[in-house]
C-alpha cells in the first residue's frame, strides 16, 4: 500500500512539477516572451483542443456536401429514390387493400350476404388536393377536355386552307429515331433519342392548348398551328411555356426528359395530327 502511494506521489508530483518555456533572441540572447508549463497544463490544453478540432470537423462535415463521400453515406438521388418507393409502397398498399375488400364484397354478394360498405376507402391524400387531367398517351383527340382546348381559335383566317405539302416544318429535336409511327399498335407518334437536357422546339408557329403533367406522359405540351395541325411532344422533364402562349416556329418549349410511367429512357415521343388523324411525322419533317 506504502508502495502504491509513493508512485501516486511521484506521478501527481511529476504532473504539477513546473516548468518554463523561454524564446531567446538569437543575436542578442535576450529574452523574448516566457510561459510557465506543467505536464498537466499541457496536456489539458491538448485535450481541449484536439476536442474542439474534432467538433468543428463534425459540424464541417454535417452541414456541407463533405458528408457526401463518407464511405455508406447515400447520395441525393438514391436518398430521393427511397422517398419516392415508400410513396409507391403506399400507393400500392393501399390499392391492394381496396381490391381486397371490393372482393370479399363481390364474395358476400354471390354468398347471399349484404357485403360491408367498404369499397372506398379513405387516404391521406384528399381528391381535391390533386388535379389530373387523364388521358389517352397516343391520341389527345381522344379526351374530351383537350378536345374542346383544339377547337379555340388563332386569330387566323380559316378560309384560307394550307396544303401540306407547302408547309416547311422546323425539326423538334435532333436526334436519332428510336421507334417509328405504327398506328397499327396504337403509336401515333415518332420517338427521338438526343441528347440529355436537348431543348425543344415548336416546329410551327402556334398556340399552346396543353401545358402540364399526366401520369403516363409526364410533362406534355399540345400546340394548334394553322391548316388545322397539332403537334403533341410528350416524356419532357421540363415545360418551357404555358397554356395560352403564342410560339414561334424553331423556339424552345421543352426540355427532353423520360417523364411518365409508359416513358422508358430520356427521349421525345412527337406527335402530328391534321383534322384529328394521326399522320407520320417522318413523312414531312427531315429528322
Amino acid at each position: 500500500m506504502k508502495g502504491r502511494e509513493k508512485v501516486k506521489k511521484k506521478i501527481l508530483k511529476k504532473l504539477n512539477d513546473r516548468y518554463r518555456l523561454i524564446i531567446y533572441n538569437d543575436t542578442t540572447f535576450q529574452s523574448v516572451w516566457s510561459m510557465k508549463l506543467s505536464r498537466l497544463r499541457v496536456f489539458t490544453i491538448t485535450s481541449l483542443l484536439s476536442a474542439i478540432i474534432v467538433f468543428l470537423v463534425i459540424l464541417l462535415i454535417a452541414t456541407t456536401g463533405l458528408r457526401e463521400y463518407i464511405p455508406g453515406y447515400p447520395k441525393a438521388e438514391y436518398r430521393q429514390m427511397l422517398v419516392l418507393s415508400a410513396l409507391k409502397v403506399d400507393s400500392l398498399e393501399n390499392e391492394l387493400r381496396q381490391r381486397d375488400q371490393f372482393f370479399n364484397s363481390i364474395q358476400a354478394i354471390v354468398s347471399g350476404e349484404v357485403p360491408e360498405d367498404n369499397l372506398f376507402v379513405d387516404t391521406t391524400v384528399q381528391s381535391n388536393q390533386v388535379e389530373f387531367t387523364e388521358f389517352n398517351h397516343d391520341s389527345v383527340f381522344q379526351d374530351k377536355l383537350l378536345a374542346e382546348q383544339t377547337s379555340l381559335s388563332l386569330g387566323t383566317d380559316n378560309s384560307r386552307k394550307l396544303s401540306l405539302s407547302q408547309i416547311h416544318f422546323f425539326v423538334p429535336v435532333k436526334g436519332v429515331v428510336s421507334d417509328k409511327f405504327n398506328a397499327a399498335v396504337n403509336h401515333f407518334g415518332t420517338d427521338l433519342v438526343s441528347e440529355p437536357s436537348a431543348r425543344i422546339y415548336a416546329i410551327l408557329d402556334g398556340t399552346v392548348v396543353f401545358s402540364g403533367w399526366t401520369i403516363e406522359t409526364g410533362y406534355v405540351i399540345y400546340i394548334q398551328h394553322d391548316a388545322d395541325l397539332i403537334s403533341a411532344y410528350k416524356h419532357n422533364s421540363e415545360l418551357l411555356k404555358n397554356k395560352g402562349d403564342r410560339v414561334r416556329a424553331g423556339e424552345a418549349i421543352a426540355i427532353i426528359g423520360s417523364t411518365g410511367e409508359l416513358s422508358t429512357g430520356p427521349h421525345l415521343h412527337f406527335e402530328l395530327w391534321h383534322n384529328g388523324t394521326a399522320l407520320d411525322p417522318e413523312e414531312y419533317i427531315d429528322f
